[in-house]
């Protein structure tokens, strides 16, 4: 039977006018499994749905009903029970059945029970996981060197939670991340909180995130070198499995540890030298931390910048619903878009008795009005502009002592320009300059990886310089004097090839 056909099959139940009354009844059953009692009578589960808080009646023949459909779907088997004290006929028909949950009930119920987990959970990165995950592989590294086979599996179970945990507080978090990066607060304030929190949660989680994954990494490899079939053989010695069926449990066991182990791998270690999950979260948690910066930036601006325009002129549309007067309505035009009379309309005339302020400008004598509006003493004085700094010396001196320091760094460069492989011994005395210059080189190339032969290869902050670094194959100590002290340190064979200048061999450097 294909897979979908029996999800479709197992889950039924969870349909129709008595859903509720069914996913009751068996929460019923496995809480009586968890106190041991498998089997439970009608009586009995009548009792335990009321003590459970099931509003409404419970006839026997709905209880009786709900236990025959899911029989039906085989998720309830029913027993006779021949040990009971019964009176009648009837009795004997109806109270001699016992209930009970079958496998397919059980991963029924489970898969109910696991819906309801993750609507209600939210996902997590916990540091302290990781941290369980890493001091639980060092103590199976331990319990492999001198142990007890228990101790072995239930270290190795530990482990197996911890990655589990681990794996499903990613994917959950991530998942809900992923949400509130697309989400649209409607309430700025509350958004603007919670998405501050979480940019402060994601960088508490990657502090120290490459260590943590580092050490969990090391631990699995020193557990690879003893070898993981080894690891697995131990654990199921100590695991103890009870063969109660034909079907030997153990490859199935066997198989799941595997499976968790190569999980494990791909998170800190991967076989095929694949990206780890753990490097991927990292990138996904920075590149979150980035985004919900940007985010926050867009609210804070939105908040500072004022409303647009098309909202003015609606609220302003509003106020003029409401302004009761006209009077009113014209002081309001005239205090939001200052379009006043002309100045000059405004003048009275000389002797304000004889025109009546009512009178009509057009009916009104004229009045004389002044051709400068202003007083004269308003007038703009411009002052007379600043002589301008003649800085012909000091464009001349600056270029003078950029050709001195660039003619510097080219002495120094062609100075310690070894045209070859050579001991880094060879740098007897060296000025101090030119030290300084060396010294950044082999910082510069210390930083940087191993090759596949143990070199390791870098290039100046100008790109002018390329330094090749070996290690001593005979680990033989340097020693540079400069006029400030002796500098010691391992006898790398070194390689300088300058991008400019003719090569200088160390020798002729040393004699200068």
């Amino acid at each position: 039977m294909k897979p979908n056909r029996v999800l479709s099959e197992i889950f039924r139940f969870v349909s129709g006018d008595r859903a509720e009354l069914h996913v009751s009844v068996l929460r019923a059953f496995s809480e009586a499994g968890d106190e041991l009692t498998e089997t439970l009578s009608v009586d009995g589960l009548r009792t335990r749905l009321r003590a459970a808080g099931w509003p409404g009646a419970l006839t026997e023949d709905d209880l009786v009903g709900a236990l025959e459909e899911l029989r039906a779907g085989n998720l309830v088997d029913v027993i006779q029970d021949h040990v009971g004290e019964l009176g009648t006929a009837t009795e004997y028909e109806r109270r001699n059945l016992r209930y009970c949950l079958t496998r397919r009930g059980e991963a029924a119920f489970a898969g109910i029970s696991r819906s309801m987990e993750v609507l209600a959970s939210a996902g997590a990165l916990q540091t302290a996981v990781l941290d369980a995950l890493a001091d639980r592989l060092g103590d199976l590294v331990h319990e492999l060197d001198a142990g007890q086979d228990r101790r072995v599996f239930s270290t190795l179970i530990e482990v197996e939670n911890h990655l589990g945990a681990l794996r499903e507080g990613a994917r959950r978090f991530n998942g809900d991340l992923q949400r509130l990066l697309r989400a649209d607060g409607a309430d700025l304030a509350t958004f603007h909180e919670v998405k501050a929190s979480t940019v402060a949660y994601l960088q508490e989680f990657l502090t120290n995130l490459e260590h943590r994954a580092h050490t969990i990494a090391t631990r699995v490899r020193e557990i690879g070198e003893r070898g993981v079939d080894h690891l697995h053989q131990r654990a199921l010695r100590g695991a103890e499995l009870p063969r109660l069926t034909p079907v030997d449990p153990a490859p199935e066991w066997l198989a799941r540890r595997r499976e968790h182990w190569t999980a494990l791998r791909n998170w800190f270690l991967p076989a095929d030298g694949a990206t780890p999950r753990a490097e991927q979260l990292h990138l996904v948690a920075r590149q979150a931390i980035v985004t919900l910066l940007q985010v926050l930036d867009r609210i804070t601006e939105s908040r500072r910048q004022a409303s647009s325009a098309v909202a003015d002129f609606r609220e302003l549309a509003r106020w003029f619903t409401v302004v009761p007067g006209q009077d009113d309505l014209h002081r309001l035009w005239s205090t939001m878009f200052g379009l006043s009379p002309a100045r000059h309309a405004h003048l009275a005339d000389p002797d304000p008795e004889l025109v009546s302020p009512r009178t009509s400008w057009r009916d009104a004598p004229p009045v004389e009005v002044a051709p400068r509006l202003w007083p004269p003493e308003s007038a703009e004085r411009s002052a007379r502009a600043g002589r301008v700094r003649d800085v012909t010396a000091i464009k001349a001196a600056r270029a003078e002592r950029a050709l001195a320091e660039r003619a510097e760094l080219e002495a120094a460069w062609n100075m310690i320009d070894t045209g070859g492989t050579v001991r880094l011994s060879g740098f007897t005395r060296l000025d101090h300059s030119v030290f300084e210059r060396l010294l950044d080189l082999l910082g510069r190339a210390l930083d940087a990886g191993p090759d596949t032969t143990g070199a390791r290869r870098s290039i100046s902050s100008d790109g002018r310089i390329e330094i090749l670094l070996r290690p001593p194959p005979d680990g033989a100590t340097a020693v540079l004097t400069t006029a400030r002290g002796e500098f010691r340190g391992p006898d790398y064979e070194v390689e300088l090839r300058s991008a400019g200048g003719a090569a200088q061999r160390v020798s002729e450097a040393g004699a200068r």
